[in-house]
C-alpha cells in the first residue's frame, strides 16, 4: 500500500465513500442476521485456510459475493480483490479491497469484535473506505482529504503523549512460529505501556485508534483487505500511520498512533523485536 495523502477529485472520493458505506453495511448486516439465526454462542460450521486456526465460513463467502456482485454491476471497470478469493482485473485504475468478515474467529465464537471492511484504492493508496461493525451498529468511514466519521459524526484520534500511560492494540498471526516471536516481543514491550488489547480484527483495531478508544495500534503480516479502509480512517482521524520503519503502512507492518506517541512507539517496537535483543 502506498501513501494515501496525495490529492484526488473530492467528488470522486465522496461518491466512492458512499458506495463503500452502502456495501459494508449491507453485507455486514446480512452476515449478522445469519449469525443471529444460529442462536447465541452456537457453533458455526467452517473450513480453514492458511492454518488450522484460520477459519472461513459460509457467511464470509456469502457476504463477499453480495459486495462483488454489486460492484460488478455498478463499477464494472474497477478491479476487485477479496479475502475469500474474489478477483477481477479492471481498467479504471481503481481497485476494491474487500474483507467480508474481519475477525472470523470472533464471528465463529459469537464474540462481538468483527466487522465488514470495504475500501477502494488508486495509485496513491486508499481513496475511500468503510468499516461496519454489525453487533454494535457502528459505521466508520473516510475519504481522502474528507476526514473520518463514526455513524456520521467526526472522529479524532487520541492526544496522548506519554507512552507509559498509553493503551496499545495489537494482533497475532495465524502461524505458530510467528506468534511465538510476537509473544516474545510482547513480554518485553508490555512493561513500557499502560496495557495492551487484542480485539482480533485489524480493521476494527484501526478504527479504535481512529476514534481514541486505543491510543495506538500495531501489527505485522496482514493483507491489503485488512488494512485499506482502516488505515485511511485512522489517518483521516489525525493518527500517524506508518510501517515499523516509519514509511507508509503496508502489509508487512502497520502502526496507527496518536501523533505524540508515534515515534516513541516505533522506537519501542524496534527495541523489543526479537532480532534486536
Amino acid at each position: 500500500m502506498t501513501d494515501h495523502r496525495e490529492s484526488a477529485p473530492p467528488e470522486s472520493a465522496t461518491a466512492l465513500r458512499a458506495l463503500a458505506t452502502e456495501l459494508a453495511t449491507g453485507a455486514g448486516s446480512s452476515a449478522n442476521e445469519g449469525r443471529r439465526r444460529l442462536g447465541v454462542g452456537q457453533p458455526v460450521d467452517h473450513d480453514t485456510k492458511s492454518t488450522p486456526t484460520d477459519p472461513v465460513t459460509e457467511f464470509d463467502r456469502a457476504a463477499e459475493k453480495l459486495i462483488v456482485d454489486e460492484l460488478r454491476v455498478r463499477r464494472p471497470q474497477d478491479s476487485i480483490v477479496g479475502e475469500e478469493g474474489a478477483g477481477h482485473a479492471g481498467t479504471s485504475g481503481l481497485e476494491w479491497h474487500i474483507d467480508p468478515i474481519d475477525g472470523t474467529v470472533n464471528f465463529v465464537y459469537d464474540l462481538p469484535a468483527w466487522c465488514t471492511s470495504v475500501a477502494v484504492v488508486d495509485r496513491y493508496g486508499p481513496l475511500a473506505g468503510a468499516v461496519y461493525v454489525p453487533v454494535t451498529d457502528e459505521l466508520f468511514s473516510a475519504a481522502r482529504g474528507g476526514g473520518a466519521t463514526r455513524n456520521g459524526e467526526p472522529i479524532h484520534c487520541s492526544t496522548a503523549t506519554d507512552l507509559t500511560m498509553a493503551l496499545i492494540g495489537t494482533g497475532f498471526n495465524y502461524s505458530p512460529n510467528t506468534r511465538e516471536q510476537q509473544a516474545a516481543r510482547l513480554a518485553h514491550l508490555l512493561p513500557h505501556v499502560r496495557d495492551m488489547r487484542r480485539y482480533g480484527s485489524a480493521a476494527l483495531d484501526l478504527c479504535m485508534a481512529a476514534c481514541g478508544r486505543l491510543d495506538a495500534y500495531f501489527e505485522e503480516h496482514l493483507n491489503s483487505w485488512d488494512l485499506a479502509a482502516g488505515v485511511l480512517i485512522a489517518a483521516e482521524a489525525g493518527a500517524t500511520t506508518s510501517n515499523f520503519a516509519g514509511g507508509p503502512a503496508d502489509t508487512d507492518a502497520v502502526v496507527a498512533a496518536a501523533p505524540g506517541l508515534h515515534r516513541a512507539l516505533l522506537d519501542l517496537i524496534e527495541r523489543t523485536s526479537p532480532a534486536q535483543r
